[in-house]
């Protein structure tokens, strides 16, 4: 087999039931219909935000999005070769339940469409045979209206096809006599199950079977259906449950997921972590805090391979990386010394095609790449500890060990912290300082003109501070002593390095409120000193 593509509840749940006991690791990629909402730039995530306030801003684009494919790659070790590791890696297209009240609305991103097309995604696969899914307060709704009969078909799609059904099972059953079937093909999935239900529910002389054709129909006496109805492991009540775990979906593999326990690995994991949460969960609370406890208990062990290479690449001379595809070239090629002892990976006889071709921004190829990247980097760091003498022999143990200081750290794009630590409190900022500058001769002036001003020669995120001031902020230390340097004499734009105690429009205020306060309280102390 090429590959593993699922589309069925079914094989979720037996794929998710026979990997995750032998499971070292998982690693996790998501693809969505779009990353953040067009924002004006005030509103858009900054260095200036503080963790609590990074997670509201795009707590908003989590909720206007969706997953259009997640790809798990289990990394399981080979009895008796502690460095040998098959991966099984799978591929699901997603798409949300509409069943009963359950009609949920999204958006798409223009850009990140045209990204995933450049790639070859199935945007066909996704639309149509996406795995249904629902988040815990979704499912309570839906199992209500299920098991207590007050359930109703809303989407048009699926009205139209139960009223073909059960006009065309209608005009047959006229002619039929008592043994005769009927098959409705091209009905699969769950809408078999809703169509059975239906037609059982409005016609009580027939029965039904789901076959890999479709549905079909046979006509039985009324007292044949009620004895089907209560011997039969077919009856009503099992297909409610059916009914409802199929509009579950891949809710079910996710609970199965959480439950398992085991090391989730992704790279530049955020935005993952957030729609895991909204998606299968519970939807995102407003506070961060709550946010952060909920994924510990979901996921007690993170390990984001981007938080991981980011703090030793420099350390090791690697040559500079954009994404986890060249991070995997790098660890790959001569310039790695543990090439030749590192782990090695091997891809299960249905993921083959993975091992012969890459397949960037395939979620499931992603996902190997992320597992693969964090078995690799653990022999680094393994060989850096133990180059002076003689190195154990390599396990997962031993890799979660030395991987220790990068559990559960979570690396942020643009926030004034460089990662999220969902175990314990976040780390102080490590950016460079903050920068003043001085605007004179320019009325009017906005953070967006002064934004272009200095975009050519780096980037840097902007803040009025007041009318003329404004506060600078970048992520690279070169940039801000670049600034610094080229505007500390500048005539119309002044640099300086931002000092709270001198700058701050609130200390300043303070300042004059004090000094007005003491002024009057001297004059009246000496105004009402008697005369001598």
């Amino acid at each position: 087999m090429a590959g593993l593509e699922t589309t069925s509840t079914f094989q979720v749940c037996v794929l998710c039931r026979d990997r995750k006991e032998t499971a070292a690791e998982q690693g996790l990629d998501i693809e969505f219909t779009g990353l953040r909402t067009n924002l004006p730039r005030s509103q858009q995530i900054s260095l200036f935000d503080l963790p609590s306030e990074w997670y509201l801003k795009t707590r908003r684009s989590v909720q206007q999005f969706t997953i259009c494919q997640i790809g798990l790659s289990v990394f399981s070790s080979v009895e008796g070769e502690s460095n040998k590791y098959v991966a099984h890696s799978y591929n699901f297209f997603l798409f949300p339940t509409t069943f009963g009240i359950l009609d949920s609305e999204f958006s798409f991103q223009a850009s990140s469409v045209q990204f995933l097309n450049q790639y070859g995604f199935d945007y066909n696969k996704f639309l149509k045979n996406g795995i249904p899914y629902m988040n815990e307060e979704q499912e309570k709704k839906i199992k209500h209206s299920i098991l207590t009969g007050n359930w109703r078909v809303r989407s048009s799609l699926d009205k139209d096809q139960i009223k073909v059904a059960i006009d065309e099972v209608t005009r047959w059953l006229t002619l039929a006599e008592e043994g005769d079937c009927v098959t409705l093909p091209g009905i699969t999935g769950f809408q078999a199950l809703t169509v059975q239900l239906v037609l059982r529910q409005a016609l009580p002389g027939i029965w039904t079977v789901r076959t890999d054709h479709g549905v079909t129909v046979k006509k039985v006496s009324k007292q044949h259906h009620w004895y089907l109805e209560s011997t039969s492991a077919d009856r009503e009540s099992c297909w409610k449950e059916k009914l409802l775990l199929s509009a579950r979906g891949f809710s079910v593999f996710f609970q199965m997921l959480v439950k398992a326990q085991k090391p989730l690995v992704g790279h530049n994991m955020m935005m993952d972590l957030l729609h895991l949460h909204e998606k299968f969960f519970r939807p995102l609370p407003e506070s961060y805090h709550q946010f952060k406890l909920n994924v510990h208990r979901l996921f007690p062990v993170l390990i984001d391979t981007k938080n991981v290479t980011k703090d030793i690449w420099k350390e090791l001379n690697f040559p500079r990386v954009s994404n986890l595809s060249e991070v995997y070239e790098v660890l790959n090629s001569d310039l790695n010394p543990t090439k030749n002892s590192g782990p090695v990976i091997i891809h299960a006889s249905e993921c083959e095609k993975y091992a012969e071709t890459k397949y960037p921004h395939e979620a499931a190829y992603d996902a190997f790449l992320c597992g693969s990247v964090l078995l690799k980097v653990a022999h680094l760091l393994l060989w850096r500890v133990h180059r002076a003498g003689p190195a154990p022999e390599p396990s997962f143990a031993l890799c979660l060990d030395v991987l220790a200081p990068y559990l559960n750290q979570v690396n942020l794009i643009r926030a004034g912290v460089p990662k999220i630590n969902f175990s314990g409190p976040d780390y102080p900022s490590v950016r460079p300082p903050i920068l003043i500058l001085s605007v004179s001769r320019w009325p009017g002036v906005s953070e967006e003109q002064v934004y272009r001003e200095f975009q050519n020669r780096c980037k840097f995120d902007v803040r009025r501070l007041t009318r003329n001031q404004f506060l600078l902020l970048t992520n690279k230390f070169k940039d801000a002593r670049s600034v610094l340097k080229e505007h500390r004499g500048h005539p119309t734009l002044q640099v300086a390095l931002y000092r709270y105690w001198r700058h701050s429009p609130n200390v300043n205020c303070l300042l004059q409120v004090c000094g007005i306060v003491t002024t009057w309280a001297l004059l009246a102390f000496l105004l009402g000193r008697p005369s001598p």
